[in-house]
């Protein structure tokens, strides 16, 4: 913490990392007007109340910044975007031609954002009518005119983009990632109406309670720091090489392997298919047939949120995901040869393929370890509902994880921008 606020202290004596703060917040004062202006016609209370029974709703409101539970113009968020982020990310090991254009450095990254953004489109066109649909069977939203509903589309879609905007925005001229900060503001602006709620259910009798899931949270955001942070350094020397008179390599250097290189995006995935069960049963428990309502019954007593089925499921799914998509962003082959390339090896082991087999089973006994933490985070807000009784958790182990990351990854960015400017003073 000490070392968190001195980086703030000596940013703020900079006056080009000041401005960028400044410029920051005032993107957040911005984002936070306009998440509370809401769409006309939307029963708000009735949303909530929805939003407090439906977990998967509840993650999409954490990704959308808080926005979507008050169903403000920008209620669908960011959630459109980071689905085309991860549809290109998985497009890029299919198609070579995306491949190369993500290794042609900040043209190609250029490129790969407007496809993104492109993608991002129909994505949050198809989103505002599936929302549409959801809240009107839920008689949240009154029957509107065709004229309305495509009114109601194209004001969710825009939302999104100017959302998407702004986090372009303080990307380039503010501080970190504009779209984490702009999650990570979301996540935060929630914190004081949740512990409000927590306490206005706090009695003598769920105070120590109340504590325990204090301290609990505490040693969860210490524990997601030392695995955010965590890398297994692997050494790497490079051979000498003569080129005319001049010798080239000779030093070593190190690999690091991040023990979560997947972050948050396995949990995404999890909860879409975990919940999936559930969304059926509650279509299946209005048909007329008995039978398929018996079947929804079942289903919906097995997937209680609550009920241990439910997290065994989520736990295993977190726990595949990290490993599918931990493979597709580390490629031990890739990196075997690009080491290979450069003259270089692991020492004790042979160029080529025995690098690309010890790097590959490093990077499975680490994601083994990641892994399993994330699932242990994903159901973190189970875990602590039945150890203390109380309801109103202020942040699930997502929200968490989510915060700190962006704490960690902010920090760093300030910090590199405050060195490098030490340095260009020093050159001068």
């Amino acid at each position: 913490m000490d070392y968190i606020l001195s980086i703030f202290r000596n940013s703020l004596r900079v006056t080009e990392v000041r401005n960028k703060l400044l410029f920051t917040a005032a993107i957040f004062v911005v984002f936070r007007i306009f998440a509370h202006i809401p769409v006309a016609g939307v029963n708000v209370d009735s949303l909530k109340r929805l939003f407090e029974q439906n977990q998967f709703l509840g993650l999409l409101d954490i990704f959308s910044g808080g926005t979507l539970a008050n169903f403000s113009l920008m209620a669908l968020g960011l959630n459109p975007y980071i689905n085309a982020s991860i549809i290109l990310q998985l497009l890029t090991m299919v198609f070579p031609k995306l491949e190369e254009m993500q290794k042609e450095g900040e043209q190609g990254r250029q490129k790969i954002n407007q496809y993104t953004r492109f993608l991002t489109v129909p994505l949050a066109t198809l989103q505002a009518m599936g929302m549409y649909a959801l809240l009107r069977n839920q008689g949240i939203i009154q029957t509107l005119l065709p004229i309305d509903l495509i009114a109601f589309v194209v004001t969710m879609t825009a939302g999104t983009m100017f959302l998407v905007w702004l986090g372009e925005l303080i990307s380039q001229k503010g501080v970190g990632n504009g779209i984490s900060v702009l999650i990570f503001a979301g996540i935060v602006g929630q914190i004081p109406v949740a512990f409000g709620k927590t306490l206005s259910t706090i009695s003598s009798q769920n105070s120590i309670n109340v504590l325990i899931l204090a301290v609990l949270g505490i040693a969860v955001i210490a524990a997601i720091i030392v695995t955010t942070e965590a890398t297994r350094q692997i050494t790497i020397y490079y051979a000498k090489r003569v080129r005319g008179n001049k010798v080239y390599g000779g030093q070593s250097t190190h690999l690091p392997l991040r023990l979560n290189q997947a972050g948050v995006i396995p949990i995404i995935f999890a909860v879409s298919l975990v919940l999936l069960p559930s969304l059926i049963a509650n279509f299946l428990g209005s048909s007329s047939n008995e039978s398929l309502r018996n079947v929804a019954q079942v289903i919906i007593t097995w997937f209680d949120p609550n009920g241990v089925g439910y997290n065994v499921m989520y736990f295993l799914l977190v726990v595949g995901f990290t490993f599918f998509y931990t493979a597709i962003v580390f490629n031990p082959k890739k990196i075997s040869e690009e080491i290979q390339k450069h003259g270089g090896f692991i020492p004790g082991i042979r160029p080529g393929t025995p690098t690309a087999t010890y790097l590959n089973y490093i990077s499975t006994r680490i994601t083994l370890a990641g892994a399993l933490f994330l699932g242990l985070i994903a159901i973190m807000p189970a875990i602590g509902t039945q150890i203390t009784g109380v309801q109103t958790v202020l942040l699930g182990g997502t929200g968490i994880l989510i915060v700190v990351s962006v704490v960690l990854e902010t920090v760093k960015s300030i910090e590199s921008q405050l060195v490098m400017r030490n340095y260009d003073r020093f050159v001068k």
